[in-house]
């Protein structure tokens, strides 16, 4: 039983190794950039718009909709980030139906990527939204002490955020894969469609996560703006 697409190996060259994860993570990303090329090629600004236009203005609403009730008050300036992150997971584990298809998200590598970018960008957007130097100081409040601590919980919480989403999809896929090997029937079947299910519950998971962490790491200058206005 493979516990990840890692052990897939398609070509090998000395330490050079082009495995299921690598040749599935950019053929999902390809599918995701030829699916928004197409469904945004012909978008109309008039009252009569096409059925995938509509789908994709649903899409967008509803994610902007959450980043905001989670606090950041643009959402358009997260959209891009966060909607390729739930976007890219979700796909992922609906794409475990195809016949064939390795999902990367049941590879540690793949979640640990995606959790660096998570925090690479909650430093971008909290660098932009407050400063290099109040950013930084963020790390020592209310004092210096918690210097440490609070860097050892920036990566914890990238370290968890990548172990979980891990966790979630390779265990599905393996219940599925025992299952498989006792009743190939009906159990497989079933497994499959709450899997799609625990696949989209994680996407949505991980990008409420990635939205909090950003909205920790911008909220800090709301309150002298507020005060400013007051005076």
């Amino acid at each position: 039983m493979r516990l990840s697409p890692d052990e897939i190996v398609y070509w090998q060259y000395g330490f050079v190794t082009l495995n299921a994860t690598i040749v599935f993570t950019w053929a999902l990303m390809l599918v995701l950039v030829l699916g928004a090329a197409l469904i945004s090629r012909r978008l109309s600004h008039g009252p009569t718009r096409g059925r995938w236009q509509n789908v994709l203005e649903i899409v967008v609403l509803a994610i902007e909709q959450q980043i905001e009730e989670v606090g950041l008050t643009h959402p358009r300036r997260y959209l891009g980030f966060l909607a390729t992150l739930f976007l890219f997971v979700a796909v992922a584990a609906l794409g475990a139906i195809i016949p064939g298809f390795e999902p990367p998200t049941g590879s540690l590598s793949t979640t640990a990527a995606l959790a660096l970018c998570v925090f690479v960008a909650v430093m971008v957007f909290g660098v932009e939204e407050r400063g290099v130097r109040d950013y930084l100081k963020s790390y020592a409040q209310p004092t210096a002490i918690m210097l440490p601590f609070n860097v050892i919980s920036e990566v914890s919480r990238t370290l968890a955020l990548a172990v979980r989403l891990f966790g979630n999809m390779m265990s599905g896929a393996m219940i599925v894969a025992i299952l498989l090997t006792i009743t190939p029937f009906f159990f497989p079947v079933v497994m499959a469609v709450l899997g799609l299910l625990t696949g989209m519950v994680q996407a949505y998971i991980f990008f409420i996560l990635a939205t909090v962490y950003i909205a920790a790491a911008t909220r800090a200058r709301a309150p002298e703006s507020e005060t400013a206005q007051t005076h």
